[in-house]
């Protein structure tokens, strides 16, 4: 898989993890490969270790997106902006084999496909307060 399908996948692990309890998620990552097509291993275990790494630091992504979104706290925030948003942060703070404009880039991207009309807007300005 390329890197932007993949960040797709992790994008729709994470917003699943929204409806779950922490205790659950090991299991609902592997009902969501059980529903995938079929995913080699490289990129399983590629999704599987970013999407735990993300969600081990979601306390700490949410405390800077609402520094960064005066006005707009993620308890707020659309369930689905806030996901791409906070893989986004994570892969700006955290990888640095990713350029943060390509962060950003796939993150309003993945707003446009999934978001509402307003979503590549609100995604956009919120990453653009976090550079």
């Amino acid at each position: 898989m390329k890197r932007s399908e993949l960040r797709e996948q992790i994008f729709k692990m994470l917003f699943r993890a929204e409806f779950y309890e922490e205790s659950e998620l090991p299991q609902q990552l592997n009902l969501f490969f059980a529903e995938s097509e079929q995913t080699e291993d490289k990129d399983r275990a590629y999704i599987e270790k970013k999407f735990e790494a993300v969600v081990s630091r979601l306390h700490e992504i949410d405390g800077m997106i609402n520094e960064a979104a005066r006005g707009w706290k993620t308890s707020r925030m659309g369930k689905v902006d806030l996901t791409i948003i906070r893989l986004a942060v994570y892969e700006m703070k955290f990888e640095e084999d990713i350029p943060t404009g390509v962060a950003i880039n796939e993150a309003v991207e993945l707003a446009k496909a999934y978001g509402t009309d307003d979503s590549p807007s609100f995604v956009n300005g919120i990453l653009a307060k976090l550079v």
